[in-house]
C-alpha cells in the first residue's frame, strides 16, 4: 500500500512538472514575442517580470505599467515612436505587429498567476 501511495505521489509531481512546463508552451504567441522583444530592448534597464527589481532604478518595471494608465493606450505612443525627458532612454518605434505583440505581453503581467 505504501509503495502505491509513493508511486502515486511520485506520478502526481511528474504530472505538475508537465503541466507547469507545459504553460510556457501554451502562451499566446503574442505574449511570447512581445516578451521576446522586451528581453532583447527593454530589460537592460526596465524589469519584465513579476519580481525582479528593474536594473536601472529610474526605470519602472513593466509590472506596474497598468497601475499608471491602461497599457492600450500606449499603442499609438509605441507605434509612432516613444520619446521621454529621460535622455538615457532611447526614441524608439515598433511595427504594428509589434506593438500588438508588446501590449499583449503587458497586459500579460497584469494577470495573476
Amino acid at each position: 500500500m505504501l509503495k502505491q501511495l509513493c508511486l502515486g505521489a511520485t506520478l502526481g509531481v511528474c504530472l505538475l512538472s508537465v503541466l507547469a512546463g507545459s504553460s510556457a508552451a501554451m502562451e499566446d504567441p503574442a505574449v511570447q514575442r512581445g516578451r521576446t522583444y522586451a528581453r532583447v530592448h527593454c530589460a537592460q534597464c526596465h524589469s519584465i517580470d513579476r519580481v525582479t527589481a528593474s536594473p536601472l532604478k529610474i526605470a519602472p518595471p513593466f509590472r506596474t505599467l497598468h497601475t499608471r494608465y491602461p497599457v492600450e493606450t500606449l499603442a499609438e505612443a509605441l507605434g509612432e515612436g516613444i520619446s521621454t525627458g529621460h535622455p538615457t532612454m532611447p526614441e524608439f518605434r515598433l511595427d504594428p505587429g509589434q506593438v500588438g505583440d508588446f501590449i499583449a505581453f503587458l497586459k500579460s503581467l497584469e494577470a495573476p498567476r
